[in-house]
């Protein structure tokens, strides 16, 4: 989406600059930073996507990230790796990261996961006029209600916070109740991306992020229930 805000923390000053020549060749408007510290002093309230390193000198990007969600921001963040285990993936995403990308990668690659990550923080987790206010479309399940067009998902009567990519998975779901929607229907509807394989350790990080904060007991969940074999389901 043109004249998105984009913030790259990079230590790598030549993929700085690169990504950022890429990024504003396709209309976003791109701030950059050396290290965690100063991304962090350059992230603001309008901002759409965090594109981050994960190694770093001083605070790490993992570090970076943690701090970034414990100021209850829920910008998208896409870290950058030369990493390529599923463990390193796994640590980021558990970190609060919502994409993962690894080194070196082609800039098509990168633009495609850019613009999925932004339209779905624009479409679940966006910032609408103050004097919009959806109504209807709220699916509720017990003391869960998820508002399938505001994107206020309450439990108990509180509002819980998600990131889009939580979102995204939940409002799939909850739009089709007791319908299973496999790994690759999740993976190719939320992350707007081609199905692989690996995808599925990814889902069930951002699956457990979620159920960790709309279910009573994650370990026993009501809500999004795991149909083995097959994939996910709301109840």
């Amino acid at each position: 989406m043109a004249g998105s805000k984009i913030l790259i923390i990079e230590d790598d000053q030549d993929i700085r600059e690169g990504v950022t020549v890429l990024l504003e060749g396709e209309g976003y408007e791109v701030s950059g930073a050396a290290d965690g510290a100063e991304g962090l002093a350059l992230l603001t309230d309008d901002c759409d996507l965090v594109i981050l390193d994960v190694m770093m000198p001083g605070m790490s990007g993992i570090d970076t990230c943690k701090e970034i969600r414990r100021r209850q921001s829920m910008v998208p963040i896409l870290f950058l790796s030369a990493k390529t285990k599923e463990s390193d993936k796994a640590t980021g995403l558990l970190s609060g990261g919502d994409d993962y990308l690894c080194k070196p990668f082609s800039y098509t690659e990168l633009l495609a996961r850019v613009k999925a990550l932004i339209r779905r923080y624009h479409l679940y987790q966006g910032k609408p006029d103050d004097d919009f206010r959806p109504k209807g479309c709220d699916v509720v399940s017990g003391d869960l209600e998820v508002g399938l067009e505001s994107g206020v998902v309450k439990l108990g009567g509180s509002p819980v916070s998600l990131t889009d990519t939580e979102f995204g998975i939940l409002r799939l779901l909850a739009e089709a109740p007791g319908t299973t929607h496999s790994a690759r229907q999740i993976y190719e509807t939320v992350w707007g991306l081609p199905y692989e394989h690996s995808a599925n350790a990814t889902i069930m990080v951002h699956v457990s992020h979620l159920r960790n904060k709309i279910e009573r007991d994650p370990k026993q969940p009501v809500h999004v229930k795991t149909v083995w074999g097959r994939g996910y389901r709301f109840e």
